[in-house]
């Protein structure tokens, strides 16, 4: 049985629709807060549903000692490039100005990428991204074509260059902030859309829970007495793609790749056996955990990596988590129904209740003008 139909349940009437919420569009988050931590944090108790303000500053009081905090250190990459097209049979005339979304590595020196406007970029072609003094930095020829602008493309170095290929990223990509964010991308993001504890390079869009977390407050909840580890998990298309089906169980995501290193899969077995509540900083962590706990059958966490495309909505049964700090997600979006999942009941059978307590306050967060994704305010339920 695959992690897609692992999380099935009696949800054959759940509709993609029913995750729908009207947002107004200045509530959506253009730019991160004035210092980082700042944000605002709706509490929501998963027993009863009910909700209240609070402040991200507060976050450590409502944690216990012994808790384990589980981070997702992924790094982002400067993802979004720029390049001309040259066609084969004439490749020193490059056309007009492509843009190039890397979202996964595909094997040595390849890449899927999403392309825009995809319907000019044709198999066989290749393109050219020029450095900021206008010499070629990298050159990548176009292997496949897929559905809504997905290409494959294998990269070689420009002639006259031998540096690294991450090095050329730093040069000339641009930090890949989401569509919703109307403006183009500018230096103090590539600070601010990463977290203080990024380490593991190769997501395509921040794991946006970690994002309010500063050293400080890391180093509070440690004094308290809060283990705290990483996994990995790198963001990819999953991110990008709308869900473009009717019915929820005819949802399939794409795979991302995690790791779970040696010391957090010791850190996670030892709180599962003392009984001590396991906390995940965000979806990513929470499908990170989920999936291990699916690989692993009865048997305990083990260090390894892997791809998963596991697809949590209400009625999925969590193995793991205990509680979750994300932010708040798009209408429709496959983050919004794992939410929904986490605050309903304890059990695997579907129930409409942790759909009903995240739209309601979701109502309330707009009503009291939170701000909204990546760059928005925060959401604890535990």
């Amino acid at each position: 049985m695959s992690e897609q139909t692992s999380a099935k349940s009696k949800s054959a009437d759940l509709r993609v629709e029913d995750f729908d919420y009207d947002l107004p569009e200045e509530l959506i988050a253009q730019e991160p807060p004035a210092e980082r931590g700042s944000s605002r944090m709706l509490v929501m108790d998963r027993a009863t549903g009910a909700f209240r303000d609070d402040s991200f500053f507060r976050f450590g009081e409502h944690l216990r000692r012994g808790d384990l905090l589980v981070l997702n250190d992924s790094r982002v990459i400067p993802a979004r490039l720029y390049a001309h097209r040259t066609l084969v049979r004439d490749r020193e005339k490059p056309t007009g100005r492509i843009e190039v979304m890397l979202v996964e590595p595909a094997g040595d020196n390849r890449w899927r990428a999403l392309v825009r406007p995809g319907r000019k970029v044709a198999i066989g072609e290749r393109l050219v991204f020029p450095a900021p003094n206008g010499d070629i930095a990298l050159e990548a020829d176009v292997l496949e074509r897929g559905q809504f602008g997905e290409r494959l493309l294998e990269f070689a170095p420009a002639k006259d260059s031998t540096a690294d290929f991450f090095a050329v990223l730093d040069s000339i990509g641009h930090t890949p902030l989401p569509p919703y964010i109307h403006r183009d991308d500018a230096d103090a993001d590539r600070d601010r859309y990463q977290t203080v504890f990024a380490r593991e390079r190769g997501s395509v869009a921040a794991p946006t829970a970690g994002l309010h977390f500063t050293p400080a407050v890391l180093e509070q909840l440690s004094s308290k007495g809060i283990e705290i580890t990483c996994v990995t998990l790198h963001v990819g298309l999953g991110t990008f793609a709308p869900l473009r089906v009717e019915l929820v169980d005819q949802v399939h995501l794409h795979s991302e790749r995690y790791t779970i290193g040696a010391a957090a899969a010791e850190a996670i077995n030892r709180a599962i056996a003392e009984n001590r509540r396991i906390v995940a900083v965000g979806t990513t962590v929470v499908r990170t955990l989920e999936a291990a706990a699916l690989a692993a059958g009865e048997g305990p966490i083990k260090p390894h990596s892997a791809a998963t495309n596991i697809f949590i909505f209400p009625g999925f049964q969590f193995r793991i988590v205990g509680a979750l700090l994300t932010n708040f997600h798009l209408s429709q979006s496959s983050l919004l129904m794992l939410v929904s999942a986490f605050a309903g009941p304890e059990r695997a059978n579907f129930d409409r209740t942790g759909l009903d307590r995240v739209l309601s306050a979701y109502k309330h967060a707009i009503h009291e003008r939170y701000r909204f994704f990546s760059y928005g305010d925060c959401m604890f339920i535990a």
